[in-house]
């Protein structure tokens, strides 16, 4: 997506968006992160780099425990 209209709707490059047509009218939402969407619910001393690729890691984690234990 061209770097005028990422700044124009709120986009960083690299993030993701909802794209759809309304009315004949193309929109263009962007999705906020599970970090940026959970910022501050927590005190943590330090976040992982990626802190959706740990969720999903640590989501894999407990369901693989989960499975194995019963």
């Amino acid at each position: 997506m061209p770097k005028r209209i990422r700044d124009k709707v709120g986009l960083r490059e690299g993030g993701f968006a909802k794209v759809y047509a309304r009315d004949g009218v193309i929109v263009i939402e962007p999705l906020r992160s599970v970090g940026e969407a959970y910022l501050g619910v927590f005190k943590v001393d330090s976040w992982p780099e990626d802190l959706d690729s740990f969720i999903v890691e640590a989501v894999k984690e407990f369901w693989l425990r989960k499975a194995t234990s019963t």
